[in-house]
């Protein structure tokens, strides 16, 4: 048995509310980073797209380039990430916050997985609670210095994106999309509900985009033409990477080594990624 205590549960301690910045532009009340450097973040609208393999494959890519990163798994009901990097709880709180679990690559998380004893225990929280969780995930974290805090969006556009968009100090949204016309649909409205809320969009990736072909190389698209240039010209924004169907993000998450996983498209995803957050970063500085 631990010697420190338990992170205490949403129902027991409020999160950290000190320090609050207004968005520009609105009356959204904001979170202050305190040491992290940028908080992004990941949402995909709809499940199924691959959006937490995505997140854990960046944040791998960002970890190789020297850069410290944590990622805060706001998918409440369907937490997924821990298993991906084969993180365990339970979250201890040694008196400077809930302590997030570091991976050996060095990654920090934190996750409501770690707040059930079983992974297959289903976390059955109404909105408000949800919403609380969130908030002390991240001020009430002991986050230390980061680079990057890539936060795992829950699908849709109810209680976690919405908590979200207008607490923390975002410095942008990255979107997931597949290939189908559906998927596209579904990540429009993400989008726009973030964009309604003064969320600066950072670009597109297009997972499971195409599958190549073991034997001649050739890429054939199992779930129909890409869309992503088309879809990111709506909306002004880079299509930062378009992924593949691989088996290797599935055997790797499978075993829990997503992080060490690395792939030239997923090199790319790093460098595409960095670039749409600097481009973001200049155009906000041309507003100013």
């Amino acid at each position: 048995m631990n010697a420190e205590a338990p992170a205490p549960t949403p129902a027991s301690t409020p999160p950290a509310a000190a320090g609050r910045r207004a968005a520009p532009g609105s009356v959204l009340q904001r979170m202050e980073k305190g040491a992290i450097r940028h908080v992004v973040a990941i949402g995909s609208g709809k499940g199924g797209v691959g959006k937490s393999s995505v997140t854990v494959a960046l944040a791998g890519e960002l970890l190789r380039r020297g850069l410290s990163v944590g990622i805060l798994d706001a998918d409440v009901g369907g937490s997924s990430v821990p298993k991906l990097v084969g993180a365990k709880g339970p979250l201890l709180d040694k008196g400077k916050g809930i302590e997030p679990a570091i991976t050996p690559e060095g990654l920090r998380l934190v996750a409501s997985q770690f707040l059930v004893e079983e992974a297959e225990t289903p976390v059955v929280w109404r909105g408000p609670l949800v919403t609380r969780l969130i908030l002390q995930f991240f001020g009430g974290v002991n986050w230390g210095t980061l680079d990057y805090l890539l936060v795992d969006m829950a699908p849709g556009t109810s209680d976690v994106p919405l908590t979200v968009f207008q607490t923390l100090p975002l410095d942008g949204m990255l979107f997931i999309v597949t290939p189908q016309e559906l998927a596209g649909l579904i990540v429009r409205k993400a989008m726009n509900m973030a964009r309604d809320l003064h969320v600066p969009l950072l670009g597109l990736v297009e997972n499971l985009s195409f599958l190549a072909c073991p034997h001649c190389g050739k890429e054939v698209a199992p779930f129909g033409p890409s869309r992503a240039v088309a879809l990111a010209g709506e909306y002004g924004i880079p299509v930062v990477a378009r992924l593949p169907i691989d088996p290797g993000v599935s055997s790797h998450g499978d075993d829990g080594t997503l992080l060490a996983y690395s792939t030239p498209e997923i090199t790319g995803l790093g460098e595409g990624f960095l670039s749409a957050l600097a481009e973001a970063k200049r155009r906000e500085l041309t507003v100013l």
